[in-house]
């Protein structure tokens, strides 16, 4: 047989021709919003080198500005944690959760608080009533916290906390459940969301007005540095945000500009930049739209590093380098057809993952109805395992890095956050722009626009607006013991019986008068953790000093 001579060549000229007719195309898959992703941002079918022409090449992972991730060596060197979130009922019940998560192979503890808590309540409060232990666990005193965490030595655990306007009292009841565990302060790792921001924009769980705010989360800042320097002080959330209806951009851009603020509030305090920025960690969504949400990441890495060296003056490699948390979307968990939202997390888990996420935490599939049945936490927690053992991700740094459609789509998300925060800058900073609706009415009309699309089809949600089924079965969901008020509820009660009252009222005094002053509030709150005062006692005492917030009518 004669083999013809054949040249090779690298594309035909009829095959470039037919690529410049695809990209200026556009994309029309059946139910979807036309040629744009998820958050409405304008795509094509089709990227090619032309698309990154003026882009600049990113630079190797490990160096600045980090893009491609803040590790050299990515997941080879140290797999991302695997952080499940979760508390609901008593102490106990979340505390045998910890230990059977601990037990499956979970590297670090996230605690979920109940809406009495969060709010700075106690289970005994008539605006607690129906709320007690339903959404996370019921945390009054320190008593409490010492249950919480029996058994669990917290220097050999790394613990995440989600709370905000109360953050300060519960991390001062974590730091003493440690010191009676004879565990060093300096030795202790994990994070307290301390997000105040993000409350006035997204989530609502606000006590006080946000400048006094403010002071609550940079004196941790201060205290941290001194006293617990491995300790993330705040974990600045874009997810919340991003569940409010935000899009990806509009997350991306709020989340960064809040952690500028915040930024700009502890130099404004007297820190040092350098002292307090490394610390500062971030938690973001990992969405549907599976490109768009990894260009999220490695923008965010981008424009961090370059804001914190240019505007701040950071010197200290630590502080450019953005670590964050990704957690799963909650808001794209259905009701209908709950197995389909174990594909769903797959799917966001495995971008996280593939955008440099230093942990995770999957959502379980039958969130949409209750809080997690052991066996759906354990199914989402085996769902991060089976990828980081099974699928070979782990084995790469960074690898859509160069692709055309990533490093374009990076690209837009990092000029897309800067125009947000110029317009933020122009109202006189974060706070300034919350307490006049700027990200509020934002992200309303986003989470409207989205909502018009799935009622309209253009939006498909599979098993909801296509691909419906009306004869599914149900799942199992998890019950709650309606008799975790009245035990809670009994235990304050008798806590207030049995402690030294005189003490009690002699350090909510001198927490009052340090909130009339300038020092560092988290001595007196320290000083009124261990003589037993309560989460509400804490924080009326800070109401007596500062107030509650009102959210305008005009946001």
């Amino acid at each position: 047989m004669t083999v013809k001579p054949y040249t090779w060549v690298t594309r035909s000229t009829h095959q470039v021709e037919a690529m410049k007719k695809t990209t200026t195309e556009p994309t029309t898959q059946p139910g979807s919003a036309g040629h744009t992703t998820v958050s409405g941002r304008p795509i094509k079918a089709l990227y090619t080198a032309d698309d990154i022409a003026e882009v600049p090449a990113p630079e190797a992972p490990g160096q600045f500005p980090y893009t491609r991730g803040i590790h050299a060596s990515g997941y080879a060197g140290k797999l991302w944690t695997m952080r499940q979130f979760s508390g609901f009922g008593t102490p106990e019940q979340t505390n045998q959760r910890y230990k059977d998560l601990l037990a499956a192979g979970g590297t670090g503890l996230s605690v979920a608080f109940d809406l009495p808590t969060l709010m700075g309540r106690d289970p005994d409060h008539p605006l607690a009533l129906g709320e007690v232990g339903k959404c996370g666990v019921s945390i009054a005193s320190l008593a409490d916290m010492e249950r919480l965490f029996d058994g669990i030595v917290l220097e050999d655990v790394t613990t995440s906390m989600t709370i905000n306007s109360p953050a300060a009292m519960i991390f001062a009841m974590y730091l003493v459940v440690a010191e009676r565990q004879g565990a060093r302060w300096d030795k202790l790792s994990g994070t307290i969301q301390n997000d105040i921001l993000k409350e006035y924009i997204a989530q609502k769980e606000y006590i006080y007005p946000p400048r006094p705010s403010m002071r609550l989360v940079t004196d941790t800042f201060g205290f941290c540095a001194s006293e617990v320097p491995r300790w993330n002080t705040i974990s600045v959330s874009g997810y919340h945000i991003r569940e409010a209806g935000a899009t990806a951009l509009q997350e991306l851009a709020f989340t960064l500009r809040d952690g500028i603020e915040y930024v700009q509030y502890g130099v404004d305090a007297g820190l040092a930049v350098d002292s307090f920025v490394p610390r500062i960690s971030f938690f973001f969504n990992a969405h549907n739209d599976f490109f768009e949400e990894i260009a999220k990441y490695r923008a965010a890495r981008t424009l961090w590093a370059t804001v914190m060296r240019e505007r701040f003056g950071a010197t200290d490699e630590r502080s450019w380098k953005l670590r964050f948390h990704t957690q799963t979307a909650g808001v794209s968990l259905t009701a209908q057809q709950p197995y389909n939202n174990v594909v769903r997390t797959a799917i966001q888990a495995l971008a996280g993952v593939l955008g440099g996420t230093n942990s995770l935490h999957t959502n379980s599939l039958d969130e949409a109805l209750s809080l997690p049945t052991r066996e759906a936490a354990l199914l989402a927690l085996r769902t991060q395992q089976v990828m980081a053992h099974e699928s070979g991700v782990t084995a790469f740094v960074d690898p859509l890095g160069g692709s055309y459609l990533v490093e374009r789509l990076t690209q837009d998300m990092e000029a897309g956050a800067r125009d947000y925060f110029q317009q933020i800058d122009d109202l006189g900073g974060m706070v300034a722009a919350i307490e006049q609706g700027y990200p509020q009415r934002e992200i309303a009309e986003s989470a409207y626009r989205f909502q018009r699309e799935v009622e309209d089809g253009e939006q498909t949600i599979v098993g909801v607006n296509r691909f419906t089924d009306d004869d599914e079965t149900g799942v199992q969901t998890l019950y709650l013991d309606e008799g975790t008020a009245e035990a809670q509820c009994a235990r304050v009660a008798e806590l207030r019986d049995t402690r030294d009252t005189a003490a009690v009222d002699g350090a909510l005094d001198r927490l009052r008068h340090a909130a009339l002053g300038a020092d560092n509030l988290m001595l007196p709150l320290l000083d009124a953790v261990r003589a037993y005062a309560t989460v509400g006692e804490m924080c009326d005492a800070l109401r007596d000093v500062w107030g509650e917030y009102e959210e305008s009518a005009s946001v």
